[in-house]
């Protein structure tokens, strides 16, 4: 059977291949899924992706898939591991961290200032996949980046960095970099001006390098034999995902709950409003990890949250169950009616605590002038869509209903979505693999993710972006 495209996500655990029909026509179709366990570890991530493509002839009862295009991708052998290294933290540095994770890194190290020994020591023991500089606003401070631009060039590391500065670095950090073994890529400034944030140039470029040398890593030396098209972080193809959707139907809010962690994707400006109170500015698409709320490997995190003896007590009540047996029999995929019970409630933990950790607050501060009223954080309240992704709220029976209880819930002064907010759900579990199909098809992607939500929008229009 001949398709049009496959999209291979290659995750640390599990590599899912998903196949996609009528791609150059305006009505698409998902054919259907196969996985298979990734094999990074054996020395070849092919053995998993042809295994995964096996399987999904079998559920597609056809002898053999062969394709035109295949996309892909990663978050293999620990993902993409990032340091970043700024001048002051809540400035330059913070503006790198969200271009870092907005990209789909996972950030391993965060450096304020000029780097000290300790801090080289342990980034040697981090050995990131890519490593960003930046620091000073243009044409405003210039000896931190050039130290520590200095200091990490002396380590010659055979790792791709990324500057993104003070403009006026630029040429003297590229002399730095001239000799040694490290790729260095030059970008905009993600942080130009005071309370200015310009990240979607690194974000993009992080994603360029990424895919420029993923090929390298263990395992996955030979995957351009298989992969034609883009291969780009998975929590960044979410992201990318979500940025399409939300130029199509609106301001949104994902959620990908997962087994070890609860990723939030906000793409939203926010309101006019709280605009003018915020005390520093935020990025549009902004991703959160919280890497303490995965539903399996976390799970006892997740338990301590709740409280152990106020999780029995609800047990009991609810469900006639005992705590520490279900914590014992909890599977990475819940199979009994009380064991799915038990992951819809840590579910529904995991989705309620990193709301409360990505969402922004109002503040009323006193002083000699008398009140003052401030906003810090992120501000959700112009959100029309909420969305499920991930195993956990796609897979469970009433992960619709989980995220639907975020909205009945309203804390004071806290800059959450109104109870007007639609919750849709990825039913297909295909919203990565459309992110980085998004890259090439946009149009197609779109029509894909709205038949996953069962959501009767609007027609595709060209992005003004």
């Amino acid at each position: 059977m001949k398709v049009d495209v496959l999209v291979a996500e290659v995750g640390s655990t599990t590599t899912v291949v998903n196949a996609f029909n009528g791609i150059h026509t305006p009505d698409p179709v998902f054919l259907g899924q196969g996985q298979a366990p990734t094999s990074v570890l054996e020395g070849d991530v092919r053995i998993g992706v042809n295994n995964a493509i096996e399987e999904l002839s079998k559920n597609l009862k056809t002898e053999a898939v062969t394709y035109d295009e295949m996309l892909a991708t990663s978050s293999a052998a620990g993902g993409l591991k990032m340091t970043v290294h700024g001048l002051v933290h809540d400035m330059t540095v913070r503006a790198a961290r969200e271009a870092a994770l907005g990209a789909g890194a996972i950030i391993h190290q965060v450096t304020a200032g000029k780097l000290r020994q300790t801090d080289l020591n342990a980034l040697q023991e981090i050995n990131p996949n890519i490593i960003l500089i930046a620091g000073g606003v243009d044409y405003g401070e210039k000896e931190t980046a050039i130290e520590n631009a200095e200091k990490l060039a002396s380590l010659n590391l055979k790792i791709p960095f990324i500057y993104a500065g003070n403009i006026e670095n630029q040429e003297e950090i590229r002399l730095i970099f001239e000799k040694t073994k490290s790729r260095l890529y030059v970008v905009e400034n993600v942080y130009p001006k005071i309370d200015q944030l310009n990240i979607e140039p690194t974000r993009r470029i992080i994603q360029d390098v990424f895919e420029a040398h993923i090929i390298h890593a263990p395992g996955m030396e030979h995957v351009r034999e298989l992969v034609n098209g883009p291969i780009i972080p998975t929590p960044g193809a979410v992201m990318e995902a979500a940025k399409l959707l939300k130029d199509q139907m609106g301001d949104l809010l994902v959620f990908d709950v997962g087994g070890a962690t609860t990723d939030l994707h906000s793409v939203t400006e926010g309101s006019e409003e709280i605009n003018r109170i915020l005390i520093s500015p935020e990025p549009i698409a902004k991703r959160t990890v919280e890497g303490d709320l995965g539903v399996f490997v976390n799970l006892k995190n997740i338990v301590a949250l709740i409280g152990e003896e106020n999780f029995q007590r609800e047990l009991e009540e609810k469900m006639q169950m005992d705590l520490s047996q279900l914590m014992e029999t909890h599977q990475a995929i819940p199979v009994t009616p009380h064991q799915i019970a038990f992951a819809e409630r840590l579910t529904q933990e995991a989705v309620k605590t990193a709301l409360g950790r990505h969402v922004g607050q109002i503040k009323h501060l006193y002083g000699p002038g008398g009140k003052t009223t401030i906003a810090e954080g992120k501000d959700l309240s112009n959100v029309q869509y909420i969305i499920g992704t991930g195993g956990a709220l796609t897979r469970l029976p009433h992960g619709y209903q989980l995220l639907r209880s975020i909205l009945a819930k309203h804390e004071q002064n806290k800059l959450l979505p109104t109870e007007d907010a639609v919750v849709l759900l990825d039913h297909d579990y295909i919203m990565a693999s459309l992110g980085v199909l998004s890259r090439k098809y946009p149009a197609s992607a779109y029509q894909l993710m709205k038949k996953s939500m069962r959501w009767k929008g609007g027609a595709f229009h060209e992005s003004k972006n």
